[in-house]
């Protein structure tokens, strides 16, 4: 009797024995954001005590498992994916308070966002629309404590990631070598992000040759595997409606073969999960949580589910090692740059602030390393900690453009007040980056339309952290200035003004830059229209010059947080050969702030002339929407002014998270200011309140926008413009 109850007991035990010994391999397949759905999955094997031995991912499966792998718990990723800056992790730009002062000013220079690249002479084109700059950072902060693991097989759980070779289509396995950079090339999805480089192969998104690694999770010596695949159906051709959709088809039609080759090999041991995403697209990054949700819900309690199941676990292997501590980064006590780019070493070790003897600063590297980037020398700009015996090396590694650092930009700026005072202009700047080791640039720009225009400056900067510079330049221009006489326009003359200068100064960090400057113009006013008997006349002009700049708003079309200063003052000197002597001032405040989808700017303006010289001469030239609105752009020519006003504008469609996004605005401003001369021929506005209404689009191109304008003196105005906005 004994016998036979021992006997059926050990009948009984033998299915929870098998389970205990079974090895199981977790495999996600790749597809843009309905990958988040891995999360929920996580969640359930999580709660369901289900043990993974060994996980093999591709593209975001990749991203998911690595992190996962790497110690990260279920409930960590899913903090992660929501809190993510999703719109700034897939774009290349650092986040503008980060890049150096010179380069916020390209901002300003002209409207088109796009450019041309020069290597060598060469036009140049880029591999992807995106290097991957920042999705690279995110993943070196958050595996930045598995810098000294270099076998996948010694992390918490074992890894692998898939990557495809783009000039022979072999799948690459990633089973060793550095994570985040493994991760990254399982990522980069041609066309979209650009391809890494690891071991003289250009690797790109793993989904083209495997993208559910099922061979490459058994190879890893499980006895069994669980499959996510979350790969998105096929449309039909009335639902292929936009460039996305078309995006995500073809990957799809990319990825179908090769994933129902891996499926096929599934066994009964096996176990599918296709989480129900329905709409979920491959950019669908706002939808985050309802991926995770979706993902949660595929995995119900089975015959088969349970027998994957164990008795309760401890903790996961690696428990929150992963997650990112002050108290837990390593002591760095060296800095190494291994630099390809084309300027010198130590301008890159510059801008890392890392203290040496200290723990490493993530926060304080992840901007540094924005700064570094945002130069424009590098396609990619990364770092890792490397571990010796007693000491801790920050190395950071800088890969010099592929197409090249010199660029050239066109532009384009279009205005028209609807009654017949139409302008434009048309122009282009071509920069010289690298003219040195130290960093030099060579800047020229020309313009025609109403505003002609000829600039060329040579920037030199002085020291490697590019703090002191020097920079002579040429200067040319041509434009119209309206002279008025009792708010009445009485002539209207072209002003030609041509000279050359030189300016030394200093950047302040990343938010600003002093110069001191000496100048000499040669120039003439002659009418255009009006009296002829009104005189032209010739002048000669020589400044000295001392400008102040800072500049922290985080867009600079559509800001919705930090400020900009620009502070002028120079002096028209006999001394160094000018007709008179007279003092100029202006200085321009603005104030970002926002609430929800509402932006404001408020901003505080003044111009003063201290002496008598002529009005065509020594003119600010004003008017328009957000500058005295009511009058047509540029309409305003006055010697001092005041003006101070407060811009609105709200977004009215949600933001995407793919390359090519445009948001469109409403807003409006409110202004109240004076514009006047003090000579005989005196013309005051007085203090006059104005206001306008806009509706704007941040266009691939630039700002456009269309608006009104009124002021209480009745001048009102239509106004149209691709350009530059307030």
């Amino acid at each position: 009797m004994f016998k036979r109850l021992l006997f059926l007991l050990m009948v009984a035990l033998a299915p929870m024995v098998h389970a205990a010994e079974l090895r199981t391999g977790l495999v996600l397949s790749g597809g843009g954001a309905r990958g988040m759905a891995h999360i929920g999955v996580l969640k359930q094997l999580e709660a369901l005590n289900i043990p993974i031995h060994a996980i093999a991912g591709t593209s975001l499966g990749a991203v998911i498992g690595g992190l996962y792998a790497a110690g990260y718990t279920a409930a960590e990723l899913e903090k992660i994916a929501l809190e993510l800056d999703w719109q700034n992790t897939l774009s290349d730009t650092p986040l503008r308070e980060d890049i150096p002062f010179r380069r916020k000013q390209d901002d300003r220079d002209f409207l088109v966002k796009q450019r041309l690249s020069f290597d060598q002479g060469r036009l140049s084109f880029p591999l992807g629309i995106l290097q991957g700059q920042n999705l690279g950072l995110v993943l070196e902060t958050l595996l930045v404590h598995t810098n000294d693991i270099d076998d996948f097989d010694l992390l918490p759980i074992p890894f692998r990631a898939v990557a495809t070779d783009i000039a022979t289509g072999e799948a690459v396995v990633f089973d060793e070598g550095h994570l985040p950079l493994a991760i990254r090339a399982s990522i980069a999805l041609p066309g979209i992000f650009a391809p890494v480089t690891v071991n003289n192969r250009l690797l790109v998104d793993g989904v083209l040759s495997k993208n559910v690694p099922v061979d490459v999770a058994r190879s890893m010596g499980v006895d069994r595997v669980i499959v996510v695949d979350i790969g998105t159906p096929l449309k039909s051709t009335k639902e292929l409606k936009t460039i996305i959709d078309i995006m995500d088809q073809t990957t799809s039609l990319l990825t179908r073969r090769n994933t129902e080759e891996q499926l096929a090999t599934l066994g009964p041991l096996d176990l599918l999960i296709q989480p129900e995403l329905g709409d979920i697209g491959f950019g669908s990054f706002a939808e985050v949580a309802d991926a995770i949700a979706a993902g949660e819900k595929s995995l119900t309690e089975t015959d088969l589910v349970r027998s994957f199941a164990s008795a309760p676990q401890r903790e996961k292997p690696g428990g929150n090692l992963a997650t990112p501590h002050p108290q837990r980064q390593p002591v760095i006590h060296e800095i190494r740059v291994v630099n390809t780019g084309i300027v010198a070493d130590e301008i890159v070790r510059n801008m890392i602030r890392q203290p040496l003897g200290e723990p490493l600063n993530i926060d304080r590297l992840e901007t540094d390393m924005g700064t570094i980037y945002g130069t424009d020398y590098f396609s990619r700009v990364n770092y890792e900690i490397v571990h010796g015996e007693t000491t801790n090396t920050l190395l950071v590694r800088t890969a010099g453009r592929r197409t090249g650092t010199d660029y050239l930009r066109f532009g384009l700026n279009l205005e028209d007040d609807f009654q017949g005072g139409s302008q434009f202009n048309i122009g282009a700047s071509f920069r010289v980056n690298g003219v040195n080791p130290l960093g030099a640039e060579w800047l020229t720009r020309l313009q025609v339309g109403e505003r002609q225009l000829v600039y060329s400056e040579f920037y030199q900067p002085l020291d490697f952290g590019s703090r002191y510079f020097v920079a002579p330049f040429i200067d040319a221009e041509s434009r119209n200035i309206e002279v008025m006489v009792d708010s009445e326009p009485v002539v209207d003359y072209r002003q030609l003004r041509y000279g050359s200068g030189i300016n030394i100064g200093r950047q302040i960090a990343n938010s600003g830059e002093i110069r001191f400057g000496v100048s000499r113009y040669w120039g003439e006013s002659k009418i255009r229209i009006g009296d002829p008997d009104l005189p032209s006349f010739n002048f000669e002009e020589a400044f000295y010059t001392v400008q102040l700049d800072r500049d922290t708003l985080d867009n600079v079309n559509f800001p919705r947080s930090g400020d900009e200063g620009r502070l002028i003052w120079r002096q028209s000197e006999p001394d160094l050969g000018a007709d008179s002597r007279y003092q100029q001032i202006e200085l321009r405040l603005n104030k970002a702030f926002a609430t929800g989808s509402n932006s404001f700017q408020l901003g505080g303006f003044l111009g003063r002339t201290d002496s008598n010289v002529q009005v065509a001469q020594s003119s600010f030239i004003l008017g328009g929407p957000g500058m005295f609105s009511g009058y047509r752009q540029n309409g305003l020519a006055g010697q001092n002014y005041n003006l101070a006003r407060l811009v609105y504008y709200r977004r009215l469609n949600p933001g995407t998270f793919v390359p090519i996004n445009m948001p469109v605005y409403l807003g409006g401003s409110f202004e109240y200011g004076r514009v006047y001369n003090k000579e005989d021929d005196e013309f005051d506005t007085g203090y006059i309140s104005g206001g306008s209404l806009l509706l704007g689009l941040d266009t691939f191109l630039g700002p456009l926008f269309f608006g009104v304008g009124a002021n209480q003196e009745g001048e009102k105005a239509l106004y149209m413009r691709l350009g530059q906005t307030f």
